[in-house]
């Protein structure tokens, strides 16, 4: 049985020397848990694209230096937003689309949660330190390894993960931080399953569907899979539900016309 294929994103299309640092650490948590990483060029055509897509069973969407424009959902951009990436914005739409149209499993790290929840129709914070969310420093460097805490919901998905805890518990947790912007309304179908309990910051969500594997993560379990075993376990299972996989596209409603 060949390794399940997951697809990836080049995190930026504006600053090489961040995909030289960040996709190496993607593709070799994708590795160890047992898949294949397919990086899809932000120069790509869509049609390029597609192809590619056609040959994987899960989609990966990391972190970015860049911000969602705020445009898309509704608001204006304040200073301290960072500016827009249209191309990593598009293959993104391109990523999403696949994963939902055809039931493939979505793990969303940082940028990649903020995307999922605008596509969902969902907002951001788009500065927490300039918007009220001060309590913590939620960007205190990649090299910190234990950045604060995050109450996770029992009986999700993700409790489901963390090794020796019985989902009811509702683990607390350390975990790394890289971000300045968080999830503001949530997406639709989206439910909450992590918390930042000093501040109230969503740290994840997941789709609410049992048949379908999508979650969202702000922070950066790819930085951690050597020390951490919900990290190692987060990758897991993505790779667990690609090994699964079979295309069968989502049930559209019928119209009653």
């Amino acid at each position: 049985m060949h390794p399940p294929r997951i697809a990836i994103p080049e995190p930026t299309s504006t600053d090489p020397a961040y995909n030289s640092r960040a996709l190496p650490q993607y593709i070799q948590a994708l590795h160890s848990a047992g898949a294949t990483a397919t990086v899809i060029p932000l120069t790509e055509r869509p049609d390029r694209v597609a192809r590619l897509l056609a040959s994987v069973q899960g989609v990966l969407l990391p972190g970015s230096p860049a911000d969602i424009d705020p445009q898309t959902y509704g608001e204006a951009r304040i200073p301290a937003c960072n500016p827009p990436d249209p191309a990593r914005a598009a293959v993104d739409e391109l990523l999403l689309q696949d994963a939902f149209n055809l039931k493939k499993p979505l793990l969303s790290i940082c940028y990649g949660v903020q995307s999922l929840n605008v596509w969902r129709g969902g907002s951001l914070i788009q500065d927490l330190a300039s918007q009220g969310k001060t309590a913590i420093n939620h960007s205190p460097g990649r090299t910190i390894s234990e950045a604060h805490s995050v109450q996770i919901v029992p009986d999700s998905r993700l409790a489901s993960l963390v090794p020796s805890v019985p989902q009811s518990l509702g683990p607390c947790l350390t975990v790394n931080s890289s971000h300045h912007q968080a999830l503001k309304t949530v997406g639709d179908n989206l439910r909450v399953v992590a918390l930042s309990p000093e501040d109230g910051v969503i740290e994840a969500v997941e789709l609410n569907s049992p048949d379908h594997f999508v979650l969202g993560i702000q922070w950066h379990p790819e930085r951690t899979v050597t020390t951490s075993a919900l990290s190692r376990a987060i990758f897991s299972s993505l790779v667990q539900a690609a090994a699964t996989w079979s295309e069968q596209p989502a049930v559209l409603p019928v119209s009653s016309s």
